[in-house]
């Protein structure tokens, strides 16, 4: 008798803790399944306005979380001695497209942001190096990535509508800024759209690619190594003739900057 039930009851400690490591293994599992619940994005960036640039732009979103990493290469890389600030964003409420040559419509030779603005849409979310994410971040220079190419990495809380486009498949990311000795001189002496006190050039579109999803959770390394990225931004607030923060500059200033601009 006693045999027996020394077999039961090492039958039974089997049997329990064989049931106590399939629930641990199922908890495992679950956590695993939870921590990968987020989707994956990518924008292959191709140039606008003839820059020359190219890049690729990885999007990992959980929730409203969004964990970007880009590489960049090819843009405009100084203005007055400086790194070229190169302000980007989430483009939201267009068509998700970038915009042809037709959006040219004034025929100077360059899509300016508001003629690519139909294709694209306007800032949802502005992907700065620090601080604000928001549109009214979106022309601030202080906190762009900066140089002719930069490795970025950053995450950041998207608002309901970033989202939205995201997941609807018609979120664009736009990098800006152009290098003013490959515009006409209509182009070169004409004031930004977004901000009249600065070049054209310093503000229109360089870079454009639609956010589609992806099976790859991070974006290839190898391009781009030099520039300003996550923990870099613009060394020179007095950059673009400005003191800081938002874009703001007197006539006079704005007009030498246009003039350096030229003659670069």
């Amino acid at each position: 008798m006693k045999k027996k039930t020394k077999s039961k009851f090492v039958r039974g400690s089997a049997a329990a803790l064989g049931a106590v490591a399939i629930g641990a293994m199922s908890l495992s599992m679950s956590g695993v399944a939870s921590a990968d619940a987020g989707a994956s994005y990518q924008a292959d960036l191709q140039q606008v306005n003839n820059s020359g640039a190219s890049g690729t732009l990885m999007l990992q979103l959980n929730g409203d979380q969004a964990t970007i990493t880009e590489n960049v290469s090819g843009l405009a890389e100084t203005f007055m001695g400086k790194p070229y600030p190169h302000v980007q964003h989430i483009h939201i409420g267009g068509k998700g497209q970038c915009p042809t040559a037709a959006a040219d419509t004034n025929g100077d030779g360059v899509i300016s942001t508001t003629e690519g603005g139909p294709a694209y849409g306007g800032i949802g979310t502005t992907l700065s190096v620090s601080g604000d994410t928001s549109p009214a971040a979106g022309t601030d220079v202080t906190i762009a990535p900066s140089g002719s190419g930069y490795k970025y990495s950053r995450t950041i809380t998207l608002d309901a509508k970033s989202v939205a486009s995201i997941k609807a498949g018609t979120a664009v990311i736009v990098v800006h800024g152009l290098d003013p000795t490959k515009l006409s001189k209509a182009a070169q002496d004409a004031p930004s759209d977004l901000v009249p006190s600065l070049p054209l050039a310093a503000t229109s579109p360089a870079l454009c690619g639609s956010l589609a999803s992806s099976q790859m959770g991070t974006t290839p390394s190898g391009a781009a190594d030099t520039g300003g990225g996550s923990t870099a931004g613009i060394e020179n607030e007095a950059l673009f003739g400005l003191g800081g923060g938002l874009l703001a500059a007197a006539g006079g200033v704005a007009f030498a900057g246009r003039r350096r601009f030229s003659q670069n």
